[in-house]
């Protein structure tokens, strides 16, 4: 499906498609979700599309927002929420979980529901949990609309960086060390899941970095130096997902490479190297977003280590099934290796992130690298694929 092909009754001029920017939702990453939906709506080509923007708030409430970008900015180090645009306190947004149709309605408690219109692509800004994960993907699928980025087994996959680490490595790609633990396990033993946890320690060293499983942002993450600091670690990452994962850590340099999709297939960016932050311990959520710790674009490789990483960005896309776009994030190890560490299926995306700037390094400014993004998902269908 192409924007200049959208059904239109004989005697209607043909509009322009219609982009829902979803954004918000239940996750620790509400705020960012927020300042980089300011971003994509500043972005978008209004003379090209129509735009509705949905906010979901923290609470799972789907709401209709004010359209102005300028509001879901970081001010005075804090983030914007979505109840600060919703136009009611009240009124909800429903999409109808019905393929055959893709009106957006709008209620309000006593009130007769308001057609807004159909929309015929959404574009999901969400971050981590409720929106990341599969879940959003799996209502817009049973919708029938298209979406921008990777369908609901890639976005799973890409969320729980458990099951990314496994699928990795089936297909032949390199990851650190790491143990998992599961909520059931800390519940029935917690000394026979803290020693998993020491024994990791005793085979590779400390530090380690106690993770949220199925978080994003670097929220709920701690490096932990020695078993002094390991418990409240683990209480750390446990408020953000009852699964948690422990990760050695690994020596070298941070390395990062975006995967846009093109009609004839993934490309990998030039990549981007993250230097070590003054002011923190590692590159964290105020490093990222607080204080913009800035990336070095292009990163400083050798012609060989550049097609490395660009040829394993590409084949971490493929190996997940994902769709649209992903940011590779890898460390070069002191033996020259690169290890990946994660992916994220919906990375962070306002112009100052390290995706937007790898593309903008590669010719692809932010502007056109969202349109690209809406006019890939307007070509796919929903469904098997």
């Amino acid at each position: 499906m192409s924007t200049e092909n959208l059904p239109q009754s004989p005697d209607q001029p043909q509009r322009k498609p219609r982009v829902a920017v979803v954004f918000g939702g239940r996750s620790s990453e509400h705020g960012i979700s927020m300042v980089t939906a300011g971003a994509v709506l500043r972005a978008i080509d209004r003379t090209k599309y129509d735009v509705l923007p949905i906010g979901i708030t923290q609470s799972g409430r789907w709401v209709l927002t004010a359209d102005e970008p300028e509001r879901m900015a970081i001010t005075e180090r804090r983030t914007p929420n979505v109840e600060q645009l919703a136009e009611t306190g009240e009124g909800g947004v429903v999409l109808p979980v019905d393929p055959a149709n893709r009106e957006v309605v709008y209620t309000e408690p006593g009130s007769v529901p308001k057609a807004l219109g159909e929309i015929d692509v959404v574009f999901p800004v969400l971050h981590g949990p409720y929106g990341e994960d599969g879940t959003l993907q799996g209502l817009l699928e049973l919708s029938g609309v298209p979406y921008v980025g990777s369908g609901v087994l890639a976005s799973a996959v890409g969320q729980d960086k458990e099951y990314m680490k496994r699928v990795f490595l089936s297909f032949g790609l390199k990851v650190g060390p790491y143990v998992v633990i599961r909520p059931r396990e800390w519940e029935q033993d917690e000394s026979a899941a803290r020693k998993k946890i020491i024994d990791l320690a005793g085979d590779h060293g400390w530090p380690l970095f106690v993770k949220p499983a199925r978080a994003g942002s670097s929220i709920g993450i701690t490096k932990v130096e020695d078993l002094s600091g390991l418990d409240d670690a683990i209480a750390e990452a446990q408020r953000h997902d009852p699964k948690i994962l422990v990760e050695a850590a690994l020596r070298g340099r941070e390395i990062e490479c975006g995967v846009l999709e093109f009609e004839d297939g993934p490309r990998a960016s030039v990549p981007a190297e993250i230097p070590p932050p003054d002011a923190h311990a590692y590159y964290d959520f105020e490093a990222k977003y607080i204080d913009s710790t800035p990336g070095i674009v292009p990163a400083p490789l050798t012609p060989e280590e550049t097609a490395d990483v660009q040829r394993l960005a590409v084949d971490a896309f493929e190996a997940a099934s994902c769709e649209g776009l992903v940011r590779a994030d890898f460390f070069l190890t002191e033996d020259g290796e690169f290890v990946i560490n994660e992916i994220n299926t919906m990375p962070g995306f306002t112009p100052i992130s390290m995706y937007p700037q790898m593309w903008q390094a590669s010719g692809i400014g932010y502007a056109d690298l969202v349109d690209r993004l809406i006019e890939a998902a307007l070509r796919r269908s929903t469904g098997l694929r």
